[in-house]
């Protein structure tokens, strides 16, 4: 008879039975105050939500058995009161992960997070992005590439054969609207350019040079459109596009990251951000929130500081955009399942960057989950027999659980 039976039966050692009873008790011990844990940290959210906490304890132990969603994840969006569209499709990390390891294989993530490399592939891939002015890269020379420089002289010289006013300075492998700085050119010398930033504050060229690679792009002109919701900023469109095996592409959400106020970006990243959620079909903004902090999220109508409508605003040439968005992701296969910073132009869209990794706020921001549009496109290729996995980082959990709930079967 198995341990943990319980049952006596004849012939039986005392001994095991006793072992069977105690491996029991520990085991239900065990699920009492697992239980116990988990209805402390729902009492937390019940004094927030006033959802009772046996129920959100329920929720979110049916969502961490059937998608991986922890706790964390469920308390940050708020999921115990979140609409069906985002609660029932919420994609969490644990799913995130694998799912991209295939649609987006961690082999080709320099292509898309080092900007320098990322804009130089955009061009041979007929992609329209932001003019490369130059690439600041403090180890030295590269004797083949006009547009690496490695000392003052060097990027004074690129800036000023090109006759720069404004531009964009960039770490070449920043992230979420950090290290991005607008600036205006003041007067070029012979030895030195000053420059003015996007706050008023006045510097020389030199200051911004130091041991970190730098990317110079020219500042990219939007629309009257997008340039009235916040005049400081550069107001993306974040396109989530899906690649198939048959060359389809699915947009699967859209929504515009406005700036605020005398900040340069448009990222929540840098000090919060409006986030106006986007009709993929119509192009009709539907509802825009105001985001200061994940607990701190409310919707409006109007940006905050400029005034400007945003909710039932159709976005001008929406159709022509979409078409364009389609086509940058067949001429950039790499990444299948990526996150695209779009700005519109007078002659159309530009890509900013494109994200292989994602976070997950995206979904918030929309008011909708995308679990079941990535697995669609991940279930697509693996029916493909293809395999070209590299693992992430940090995929904690054993893999034997993660395939339970990422099935094809499921």
């Amino acid at each position: 008879m198995p341990v943990g039976s319980g049952n006596w039966m004849p012939g039986m050692d005392m001994s095991v039975l006793i072992c069977n009873r105690v491996y029991m008790f520990k085991k239900l011990h065990k699920k009492i105050d697992e239980r116990r844990d988990l209805l402390a940290w729902a009492g937390q959210l019940e004094a927030v939500t006033g959802i009772p906490k046996e129920r959100i304890a329920d929720d979110q132990a049916a969502l961490w058995r059937d998608h991986l969603i922890t706790r964390d994840e469920y308390a940050e969006f708020r999921l115990c009161c979140a609409p069906a569209a985002l609660h029932d499709n919420f994609l969490g990390l644990n799913e995130q992960r694998p799912y991209l390891d295939l649609l987006n294989p961690k082999r080709y993530y320099i292509l898309s997070r080092n900007k320098f490399l990322a804009n130089r592939l955009f061009a041979m891939s007929g992609i329209p992005s932001a003019e490369l002015l130059c690439c600041y890269r403090p180890e030295g020379q590269v004797l083949t590439d006009s547009l690496i420089v490695n000392d003052l002289q060097g990027v004074l010289t690129r800036l000023s054969k090109q006759s720069a006013s404004a531009f964009v300075v960039k770490a070449a492998e920043g992230a979420h609207g950090h290290n991005v700085c607008l600036f205006k050119v003041m007067e070029y010398g012979k030895d030195e350019v000053w420059l003015r930033r996007f706050d008023g504050q006045e510097m020389p060229l030199s200051s911004l040079l130091g041991n970190e690679t730098l990317v110079f792009e020219q500042a990219v002109k939007q629309t009257a459109q997008f340039a009235s919701f916040n005049p400081s900023s550069v107001n993306t469109i974040r396109f989530m596009t899906t690649l198939f095996p048959d060359g389809r592409v699915q947009i699967i959400a859209a929504f515009i990251k406005i700036g605020r106020a005398g900040h340069c970006v448009d990222n929540a990243g840098d000090g919060g951000n409006v986030d106006a959620c986007i009709d993929t079909n119509t192009g009709e903004i539907v509802f825009a929130l105001q985001y200061d902090g994940i607990d701190n999220i409310r919707e409006v109508e109007c940006h905050p500081d400029s005034g400007a409508r945003l909710k039932g605003v159709m976005v001008e040439n929406w159709s022509y955009i979409k078409q364009r968005v389609c086509s940058f992701q067949r001429a950039y296969p790499y990444c299948k399942a990526p996150g695209w910073d779009i700005a519109i132009t007078a002659a159309g869209p530009v890509v900013i960057e494109v994200n292989d990794f994602w976070d997950r706020t995206g979904q918030l921001f929309i008011q909708r989950g995308w679990r079941k549009e990535i697995r669609d496109c991940w279930l697509a290729w693996r029916a493909t027999g293809k395999e070209w996995i590299f693992g992430r980082d940090y995929n904690h959990l054993p893999w034997s659980r993660i395939s339970e709930v990422i099935s094809e079967k499921k």
